[in-house]
């Protein structure tokens, strides 16, 4: 079988400049969408059953980025791969069960916190770690895996750690991931490899519909939250940057332990640190309270925002961009 031809010089810079642009403005959008609706919040409230749907086109067009080169990392490279899985769907659980409970956050909101925490890598990490000249190779395959692994570690874990604030449907919401994440991936996946140039032309406007289904998502769980924002919003915002800050940490000091490359550690903090929480916040409505959908829709706003300060940071330092696993140019300094 032939190999599927691949995406011209031309189109894969248009996707990666579009990529770029809509990374750096989505913060700004985010910020824009969750304050109209917490100045308005019953103007919509109506984008509540939409969630679910938005999240299945924003996972549908993650699949649509899949190439068989994203699967062959995994098989040339697993160490790294496994590394940041690991790390991912242990650091992160453990980290909001611990800081939950340092804070003595309400139930609904712990709870909110550690679904957060066993969700799977957040799609954006990919263009964060090209940003900041990480390995986007390696980026690429850990948000692949952790996504794929979703359906049976997310509940799990949930059931575990949140369970011991809430009740947990463990089973329904394996389901859940399975309909809105598993089959829109795998559905963009076949797209991509039966219709590769039709998919390759669309490439560019994917990063956009993301950002737009993203911010509907915040909207829609910010107006439905509003009243306690209001109550406990600062509490979850200290909880939100403790998570996130100490998933860069100590993603970071994993790669690190285990003698990766510079490259690798900075893509493995990013997939650590950087959450799929538009997930999060509709299993939160689901399954939990609109009120534990709270930290879900702050941490969208914060990763998003202090991921684009750390590439921003790691892109002024010399060390290469890595793709497909070979670096262009010497790594020039030390961390």
């Amino acid at each position: 079988m032939s190999s599927l031809p691949s995406p011209s010089t031309s189109a894969v810079a248009a996707e990666e400049r579009s990529a770029r642009i809509a990374v750096t403005l989505f913060p700004v959008l985010i910020l824009a969408g969750g304050a109209v609706a917490l100045a308005a919040p019953t103007a919509f409230t109506g984008l509540a059953p939409w969630i679910t749907p938005l999240l299945g086109v924003i996972m549908f067009g993650m699949g649509l980025t899949l190439t068989p080169p994203d699967f062959a990392v995994i098989a040339k490279r697993p160490v790294p791969v496994v590394i940041g899985v690991v790390a991912q769907y242990a650091i992160m659980p453990l980290l909001g069960w611990l800081i939950a409970a340092a804070l003595g956050l309400p139930p609904a909101l712990a709870a909110g916190v550690i679904l957060v925490g066993c969700c799977p890598g957040g799609t954006a990490s990919n263009v964060v770690s090209y940003l900041a000249k990480g390995d986007v190779a390696l980026s690429v395959a850990m948000t692949t895996v952790s996504t794929l692994l979703a359906p049976v570690l997310t509940p799990v874990l949930a059931l575990w750690l949140a369970g011991q604030y809430m009740p947990v449907d463990a089973g329904s919401m394996a389901w859940s991931i399975v309909q809105v994440v598993l089959i829109p991936v795998l559905l963009g996946l076949v797209l991509r490899t039966f219709l590769p140039r039709l998919v390759t032309r669309a490439l560019p406007a994917l990063p956009w519909i993301s950002v737009l289904a993203i911010t509907l998502v915040v909207v829609a769980v910010v107006a439905g939250s509003a009243k306690a924002i209001f109550t406990a919003g600062l509490l979850v915002l200290a909880a939100v940057i403790l998570h996130n800050g100490l998933g860069y940490a100590l993603g970071y000091g994993a790669a690190r332990l285990f003698k990766l490359p510079v490259p690798s550690r900075r893509t493995t903090a990013i997939e650590v640190g950087m959450q799929n929480s538009g997930l999060a916040a509709a299993l939160s409505r689901q399954y939990l309270t609109p009120e534990s959908a709270l930290p879900a829709a702050i941490f969208s706003v914060w990763h998003n925002v202090s991921g684009a300060v750390l590439a921003a940071y790691w892109r002024r330092r010399s060390t290469p961009a890595v793709r497909g696993g070979e670096t262009t140019a010497p790594v020039a300094v030390v961390e």
